[in-house]
């Protein structure tokens, strides 16, 4: 098998290999991923964290034994603009960028110059981290397939949020649903807790970390806090109501 990592701060992937296609993902600088076909100029690859699939291009990405690229990171950039020297070049890199330390992705020199990055588990699974990583995210805007301080989408945020705490969720709303516990009540809710909300058709389309039983941050616009009730979320500057509930997990 064939492994790269992403050499650019943030990689695209998109669903078909091509500018113009629709971007459904990315890869941060230094993340790693299979890859299941080469083309021209992009390559078809599979992320290792979970397992989504998409199109690079070729010339973002450095291919590297299949150790670098499942290393386990020693931390995780912890702002939203982190410089990293790429062959002692300065390049900003978004907040939750894994760092491995001095290291060489394929021919490119990295080293992490750095020192604010944070590796927390499930022990630091608290309310106040829960918070403060969350609001970390605030105000970034919305970006369909976007992970990153950026740009990001709605399940983009929660991934990206429960990565500091070793917890591996799916990219999406709708596999992230399947993940975890149900919540039977809203009044039953922990700070962490994840809603999900669907369309009219019963599709899950949305997903938002409960901070309370009256509060959610989500991706909808950009990442803010909204009221939250037993129907769904209300958007705290309009009135109106945009999401409808559908179920509530802990993982």
């Amino acid at each position: 098998m064939q492994y790269v990592v992403a050499i650019v701060a943030v990689c695209p992937l998109r669903s078909e290999a091509s500018h113009r296609s629709e971007m459904v993902s990315q890869l941060l600088f230094g993340e790693g991923a299979e890859v299941l076909e080469v083309g021209k100029e992009f390559t078809k690859v599979k992320c290792l964290y979970d397992g989504y699939e998409g199109w690079a291009q070729g010339s973002q990405l450095a291919e590297v034994d299949e150790t670098i690229a499942k290393a386990v990171p020693v931390g995780y950039t912890f702002k939203r603009n982190t410089i990293v020297m790429l062959d002692d070049t300065p390049m900003y890199v978004p907040l939750a960028t894994p760092v491995f330390g001095n290291i060489f992705f394929g021919k490119y020199k990295v080293a992490y110059t750095d020192e604010e990055t944070a590796l927390f588990d499930v022990s630091y699974f608290t309310e106040e981290v829960i918070k403060m990583l969350a609001l970390l995210y605030e105000n970034v805007p919305y970006l369909w397939g976007g992970k990153s301080s950026f740009g990001i989408d709605c399940s983009g945020l929660v991934q990206q949020v429960f990565k500091f705490f070793g917890k591996h969720l799916l990219r999406d709303a709708y596999q992230q649903a399947t993940q975890g516990e149900s919540i039977g009540f809203l009044q039953e809710v922990q700070c962490g807790d994840l809603a999900f909300f669907d369309n009219a058709e019963g599709r899950i389309v949305h997903v938002g970390i409960l901070v309370s039983s009256e509060a959610i941050i989500h991706a909808s616009g950009n990442v803010r806090v909204d009221t939250m009730d037993s129907y769904g979320i209300i958007n705290r500057n309009t009135g109106l109501r945009s999401h409808q509930l559908r179920v509530i997990k802990r993982v």
